[in-house]
C-alpha cells in the first residue's frame, strides 16, 4: 500500500464526522426529569442513572398473586404530591439486582410504558420500595440507550408529551 497513513487519516476523518451526526439524533435531557408511567397515566419524578442497567420503580405494599394461572403483582405508587394509585401487572420474572457493597437482591420485574419528553418505550422495570430515596423512579441504560444524552448540570428540561399507550392496558 503506497499511502497507508492517508488511508488511515481518511477513515478517522470519516468517523469523526459521523459521531456528531449520531449524537444529534439523541435528545439531551437533565439528570432529573418527569416521566409518565402507563398504564395509569401517572407522573413520577425520575433520576436518569447511566450507572444502572435497568429501571426501578417505587412499589409499596407489593403482593404476588395468580390471575388465570399466571403470576401477577399488585403494588401501590405514590407521587411526590401524595397522589396514590394501585397497579396490577403480569410478573415477567424475578431478577437478581447487584447493589454496591451489598448482597444481590431479588426483585420482581414487570413491563411498563415510560414516556420521557416525546420518547415512549415499553420497558422492563424492577419493583422495590424506594421510600428512602428522593426519586420514585430510576431510569436505567436499557431505556436510555440510543435515545438520550444526560446533561448532569440540568434538571426538568422537558415534560412528558406521549399519548398513553393502549397496548399495556
Amino acid at each position: 500500500m503506497k499511502y497507508p497513513y492517508a488511508l488511515l487519516a481518511g477513515l478517522l476523518g470519516a468517523l469523526v464526522l459521523a459521531l456528531p451526526a449520531a449524537a444529534a439524533e439523541k435528545k439531551v435531557v437533565g439528570w432529573i426529569e418527569k416521566v409518565r408511567i402507563s398504564p395509569g397515566n401517572f407522573i413520577v419524578h425520575a433520576k436518569l442513572d447511566s450507572g444502572a442497567e435497568y429501571s426501578s420503580l417505587d412499589a409499596a405494599n407489593l403482593t404476588e398473586f395468580e390471575r388465570n394461572g399466571k403470576p401477577w403483582v399488585r403494588f401501590d405508587l405514590t407521587e411526590r404530591e401524595g397522589q396514590k394509585i394501585t397497579m396490577e401487572r403480569p410478573l415477567l420474572r424475578w431478577a437478581p439486582i447487584k447493589r454496591h457493597n451489598q448482597e444481590p437482591q431479588r426483585r420482581p420485574v414487570i413491563k411498563l410504558g415510560v414516556c420521557l419528553g416525546n420518547i415512549y418505550q415499553e420497558t422492563e422495570v424492577n419493583l422495590i420500595n424506594r421510600k428512602n430515596y428522593q426519586y420514585r423512579m430510576l431510569i436505567g441504560r436499557k431505556f436510555m440507550e440510543g435515545a438520550v444524552i444526560i446533561d448532569p448540570s440540568a434538571k426538568y428540561t422537558l415534560e412528558p408529551e406521549c399519548k398513553e399507550a393502549a397496548s399495556l392496558e
